[in-house]
């Protein structure tokens, strides 16, 4: 593993392996595995609605009683995406989960569900309460228990307030490059957005996903489920065969099937790529949103496609 640059502008502290980064949406596909679990564990069911599991939730649009949990992993289920994160005024509290749900009785549903791809952090981030009733602990807490410490992702949580300053980067935005003022935390937005990591850590998860969940003697998911999150669910681009699966999307590259997820917010941007075929899979962290990430990966995926010829 390898790191360039710096954690601070300012401080020009060289950036090492295990310092941490706001991943943005790589968060999502921590959030649809943990609901993956659930539905293993016969606590959910996948195409059972919303409502079902949250009573309370409401929209001023009377298709959202048909939302299902399988529509919101694939972005189909119609809601609009988030407008303002609000990361100046970030909750921190237990409470921010429920307060979400409730928060959203005024917004209304761009299609009817099912029947379009919309990428949607607003209803992404409901699976924190989803997770929260049904197995009566913190989406954090459940996700810390069944994820990240099977996974031995010490350095890694949903909870800002668990990573250790030391090894924390800062956010870098504008031009001229600088340090951002606010960094992207707000518990609202968990399941979409707040996972913080490094490399060595998601080193594991790319892992786990390449070895049908199994990371050294644990698995946290069976391989039905980790085929059934990474197999297309619905078609973004038909020309291009790019799709999504559950959290994870599918596009074909040079003969092959890529199944990738991307994150970029305020002072970060993060790709993480699985190649099964192959067996190979990579991350790159950038603590600036700045940075062209679009070439990069495209070289790095070149570069290890023709290695494993």
């Amino acid at each position: 593993m390898a790191s360039f640059g710096v954690v601070n502008l300012q401080t020009k502290q060289a950036l090492k392996p295990d310092h941490t980064f706001h991943v943005a949406s790589v968060s999502k596909t921590f959030a649809a595995t943990a609901i993956l679990q659930l539905a293993e564990r016969k606590k959910l069911r996948l195409h059972e609605k919303l409502i079902h599991y949250l009573p309370y939730f409401s929209m001023a649009d009377e298709r959202y009683k048909a939302i299902t949990l399988r529509q919101i992993l694939n972005h189909t289920s119609g809601m609009p995406d988030v407008e303002d994160y609000e990361w100046e005024q970030a909750a921190a509290d237990e409470g921010a989960a429920e307060r979400w749900t409730r928060s959203l009785s005024t917004e209304k549903l761009l299609n009817t569900p099912g029947t379009a791809y919309h990428y949607s952090n607003m209803a992404y981030d409901i699976l924190a309460d989803v997770v929260a009733k049904v197995s009566g602990q913190s989406f954090e807490q459940y996700v810390k228990e069944t994820i990240l410490q099977p996974l031995q992702m010490s350095r890694s949580s949903f909870l800002l307030s668990d990573i250790n300053p030391v090894w924390r980067t800062s956010p870098h935005t504008g031009v001229p490059l600088q340090v951002g003022s606010v960094y992207p935390y707000n518990r609202m937005h968990a399941p979409s957005s707040t996972l913080n990591t490094n490399v060595i850590d998601l080193s594991h998860w790319l892992i786990a996903n390449l070895n049908q969940g199994v990371y050294k003697t644990k698995r946290i998911l069976s391989e039905a489920s980790v085929a059934q999150m990474q197999t297309a669910t619905f078609s973004i681009d038909p020309p291009s065969g790019r799709a999504v699966g559950l959290s994870w999307f599918t596009y074909p590259y040079r003969g092959i099937t890529l199944i990738h997820h991307d994150g970029a917010d305020d002072g970060y941007v993060s790709t993480l790529y699985l190649i099964p075929s192959r067996q190979l899979g990579f991350v790159i962290l950038f603590n600036s949103d700045e940075v062209d990430s679009y070439h990069i990966k495209q070289r790095v995926l070149d570069l290890l496609l023709t290695s494993a010829l």
